[in-house]
């Protein structure tokens, strides 16, 4: 494997390795229905403040949001919103393997 591709590979890991966690999950999906401050998506997590930074910490070095300060609040929006749609070829990996389960079942 070259230097290139042992990069590109390290970077899809840390993309991946961002999303691995429920929660930045949760704040990249409600990310993708518009951008948020960070009060709001830590009243929507039910965390404090801290914890919900550290996470939209890992997902501004990963890539996968941007913030923008405005006065007082920081906002916070997706950078690239097709990392959804990847989510969706997770939830159809998900649906086959209920599917097979209930199949296995049956």
């Amino acid at each position: 494997m070259d230097e290139r591709a042992r990069f590109f590979l390290e970077e899809k890991a840390k993309v991946l390795k961002a999303l691995g966690h429920p929660t930045r999950l949760f704040i990249a999906e409600e990310l993708g229905r518009g951008e948020r401050c960070v009060c709001q998506l830590v009243e929507m997590i039910g965390a404090d403040f801290s914890t919900v930074s550290r996470h939209l910490s890992v997902l501004k070095q990963a890539g996968i949001v941007e913030d923008e300060k405005r006065g007082m609040q920081v906002f916070y929006r997706l950078r690239v919103p097709c990392v959804l749609r990847f989510m969706d070829c997770v939830e159809a990996v998900i649906d086959s393997r209920v599917k097979h389960h209930v199949a296995m079942l049956a």
